[in-house]
């Protein structure tokens, strides 16, 4: 099984994979809509447009194991991040990212290095991975780098196509 194989579910309740959302690369990224971080949204739906052409596709994963800072419902979670951050990339449905109920996806997502070298549970909200074309995860960034970080920005660029 590839990451790109692991059955998942949109926030509409429909079944798909990443392989279904993405046939490039991949920004997989666990999301909140009541955080300190979640002006995030607004960089991941403009690399969203900036790279959508070239092969990449953001994916947003809701999580609310950070402190209850994603208690609504799927269609609360959707009209915030449209009408408040104009998001248009594909959301899953609100899913566990850590402990027993970890979602298979993390379960594989969490194996991968940041640059400090730990693998390892998802901090927090807005933690981000890249995976290159045919799921393979090449980078993990920590929370607090924004998605427009300029190593954000080489790690897409060089997953991309020419």
């Amino acid at each position: 099984m590839t990451v790109n194989t692991i059955a998942l579910t949109t926030l509409d309740g429909k079944a798909t994979t990443l392989a279904e959302l993405s046939d490039g690369a991949t920004l997989v990224v666990n999301v909140a809509s009541k955080c300190g971080l979640t002006p995030q949204y607004s960089a991941l739906e403009k690399l969203a447009k900036d790279y959508g052409d070239r092969g990449l596709t953001v994916v947003g994963v809701p999580c609310n194991q950070f402190m209850g800072q994603e208690p609504g419902t799927a269609e609360e979670i959707q009209t915030f991040c449209s009408s408040t951050y104009g998001v248009t990339f594909p959301l899953l449905e609100k899913t566990d990212v850590n402990g027993e109920g970890r979602h298979p996806l993390y379960a594989e997502l969490t194996k991968a290095t940041d640059a400090d070298g730990e693998a390892g549970d998802i901090q927090w909200n807005f933690e981000k991975f890249l995976l290159a074309p045919g799921g393979e995860v090449v980078n993990r960034f920590r929370p607090r780098t924004e998605p427009d970080a300029p190593e954000v920005i080489s790690a897409i660029e060089a997953v991309l196509p020419g």
